[in-house]
């Protein structure tokens, strides 16, 4: 959520950063601007009848103590108008704070100014690519036949069990997908972040602490019941646990990693480009999340970066790294690198990886701040990667790896399966 002060004292600067995502927020920031002016207007309102009801109260009790309980009275009926008064506009305050702070959440994350514009993502910037892309054999599969030909992967038992979009990993398949979380949970935490292991359900707070309320309502699993959300990236678990946290300076950087399964709707159309693994309603991704310095964390997303970056070239696969335009940036974030991985087989580019600077978006909402040397306390920022999520790294591997003797296993992940080769 974007600080109140900051739209207050620098409207047309939040109306032109927000053009970039090709969004008019004109009216949304005059409304916005209307409503803190009313909210503050009505506080000192407020204050100045607590101060005169708190001077009331203690001239009726010197009168009192006098013996002149004509005048008290007096001034005691006085100061119940006042209180009635102050109830008013006490309501009148938590109802406007209440109104502002969801018009507050319509309002997405301002991009960095190293943002590039544009609309979709064909608008977005390629700035490193690297790897060879491998010729297949002559016959080669597209994952989705791969995993019925070597019997790794049952989507249609899946459907049985769920519903489509939840496959079922068996055999080899299943290790691979075992290997794959284990690999990436040792290089984090050998990078320094510690491992977490969260629940895998979140409550409205933590949803709309790290912004996927309201913008992504629509497509979270919600348990009415107990109102609680199935998390869609281990961010949102992993990031709140710091919600409501004043840390010390010298606590940061915190850097935590955790694995889960993921749940999202992802409502669109079948076809290939949707097909097999490329898009899922439950998935695993390991994450990696950084609480910053705010003088830091530019610094510290690129180290995400290359952090990534080594995991792919270990993996051996090809990949590039895109710099989001503002039209293709996700609602919180600031700054994004997404990382994708050539599917040889589908002679498309995949996306396996999101690397994001929320600034101090996340942290408003989530009042996560921390002390500084001086004393001051102020928010921090706040980070998060996909390090990694695996249908498309598994895709990947599947296509680029398939030999007509089988699919060969990267050589970093033998250690991890005890095998190498699914045939």
């Amino acid at each position: 959520m974007l600080q109140i002060a900051y739209i207050r004292e620098n409207q047309e600067k939040v109306i032109q950063a927000l053009a970039k995502r090709n969004l008019d927020v004109k009216e949304l920031v005059a409304t916005v601007v209307a409503l803190d002016e009313k909210r503050r207007a009505t506080q000192v309102e407020l204050d100045n009848i607590l101060a005169e009801s708190n001077k009331l109260s203690k001239d009726i009790g010197e009168l009192m103590k006098s013996g002149e309980k004509a005048k008290a009275e007096i001034l005691k009926e006085k100061s119940t108008q006042f209180r009635e008064k102050g109830k008013e506009l006490n309501e009148v305050l938590n109802e406007v704070t209440e109104t502002l702070t969801q018009e507050l959440y319509k309002l997405p994350n301002t991009p960095a100014e190293i943002v590039p514009q544009g609309k979709t993502a064909d608008d977005n910037v390629n700035i490193f690519e690297e790897g060879a892309i491998p010729v297949l054999h002559e016959g080669a599969l597209p994952h989705w036949e791969l995993i019925k030909k070597y019997d790794i992967i049952d989507f249609e038992l899946g459907t049985k069990i769920t519903a489509p979009g939840f496959p079922v990993y068996k055999g080899k398949g299943a290790k691979l997908q075992r290997a794959l979380i284990s690999y990436f949970l040792d290089k984090n935490t050998d990078a320094g972040y510690q491992e977490v292991q969260v629940p895998h359900l979140v409550n409205e707070a933590s949803a709309y602490g790290t912004g996927q309320l309201p913008d992504k309502d629509g497509q979270m699993y919600h348990d009415a019941k107990d109102d609680l959300y199935l998390i869609p990236t281990a961010e949102v678990p992993v990031t709140n646990i710091y919600r409501d946290v004043i840390l010390q300076e010298s606590e940061l950087p915190v850097l935590a990693t955790g694995y889960t399964p993921c749940f999202r709707r992802e409502a669109g159309s079948w076809g290939a480009h949707v097909r097999g693994l490329n898009r899922l309603h439950q998935f695993d991704k390991v994450e990696i999340v950084r609480i910053e310095h705010p003088e830091k964390s530019h610094e510290a997303l690129d180290g995400m970066v290359e952090h990534v970056k080594g995991i792919m070239r270990e993996l051996g696969l090809p990949f590039r790294i895109l710099r989001l335009c503002g039209g293709d940036m996700g609602f919180a974030s600031a700054l994004t690198y997404d990382f994708e991985v050539f599917s040889t087989a589908q002679d498309r580019w995949l996306e396996i990886s999101s690397v994001s600077n929320f600034e101090t978006f996340q942290a408003n909402r989530l009042k996560l701040r921390f002390k500084g040397k001086d004393g001051k306390t102020q928010l921090a920022h706040t980070l998060n990667g996909s390090s990694l999520a695996l249908p498309r790294v598994l895709a990947g591997i599947l296509e680029n790896y398939q030999t007509p003797e089988g699919i060969v296993i990267p050589e970093v992940l033998r250690k991890y399966t005890g095998f190498d080769i699914i045939n």
